[in-house]
């Protein structure tokens, strides 16, 4: 039996094809208007790969702190210029966003990924003062639960400073993903896949983790929220009316109760 249904997301959401070019016209236009006023600062290195630069969208007047938005794609796809967007909800609130991109499988294993996703967030924190929170949607959301594990690759420093994790429609336990097609690409053998895999660990950071999902999407992802609530203790919200692709639409409303959630203290 193969899980690809289970996780197609593509085959779940009606006129998937459409939101790709939708994120990217809506980023492009963010990033234009935030150059213009001088609060974007593109293509910033923290590694010497290709992909391994990120975007830092400024507030108008001294930041609040850092928001790190980590994108997904199930570690396959896209780069960070498809997101810009999003920055918006908390920017308008007076904090600095961070947007990285990484290097792609199967260029890149998933437990690379993770590292180069702690190096991205440290070379952020250091343009903005103040605390740090991290979310991210679907492998982003896989990726910044996997900062709060014991073994993630962060600095004391830089985890004193994390305030808030709130992954949105996470993959919080990687082991299904070896029954998808998409393993071939991925690679996961067993002992990666427990390894990366957030649900299997405890959360080792005394920082305080929110989930998010939509109350649409598919029943593997619904499971997948509700895996790192029992692991964690952590508190789920199932947005009404919302799918995997767009869960992530609050992220560029200063007044949703997503971004209200995010930057609680």
């Amino acid at each position: 039996m193969t899980l690809d249904a289970a996780y197609s997301n593509t085959g779940a959401v009606p006129n998937a094809a459409s939101y790709p070019e939708a994120w990217e016209e809506a980023a492009f236009e963010t990033r234009s208007v935030e150059q213009a006023f001088g609060r974007a600062r593109l293509n910033i290195p923290y590694g010497d790969g290709a992909r391994q630069k990120f975007d830092l969208f400024l507030p108008a007047g001294r930041a609040e702190g850092i928001v790190v938005f980590i994108h997904g794609g199930y570690w396959m796809k896209f780069d960070h210029s498809f997101w810009s967007h999003l920055a918006k909800g908390a920017q308008e609130r007076g904090w600095a966003v961070a947007i990285p991109g990484y290097t792609l499988a199967p260029e890149a294993r998933i437990s690379d990924i993770t590292g180069e996703i702690g190096q991205a967030i440290s070379a952020a924190a250091g343009y903005v003062n103040g605390p740090i929170v991290l979310t991210g949607h679907s492998a982003g959301g896989h990726l910044v639960a996997r900062m709060a594990m014991a073994d993630a690759p962060l600095s004391p420093d830089i985890s004193a400073r994390l305030q808030r994790i709130v992954p949105i429609s996470p993959v919080s336990d990687l082991r299904p993903l070896m029954q998808t097609a998409m393993n071939d690409t991925l690679k996961l053998d067993a002992a990666e896949a427990k390894a990366e895999s957030p649900a299997l660990h405890p959360k080792s950071l005394d920082v305080p983790v929110s989930v998010w999902v939509g109350a649409d999407e598919l029943p593997a992802f619904l499971d997948q929220a509700d895996w790192l609530r029992q692991a964690w203790n952590a508190p789920v919200t199932r947005a009404a009316g919302k799918h995997h692709f767009n869960v992530i639409d609050p992220l560029a409303d200063p007044d949703s109760d997503l971004i209200a959630d995010l930057l609680r203290a």
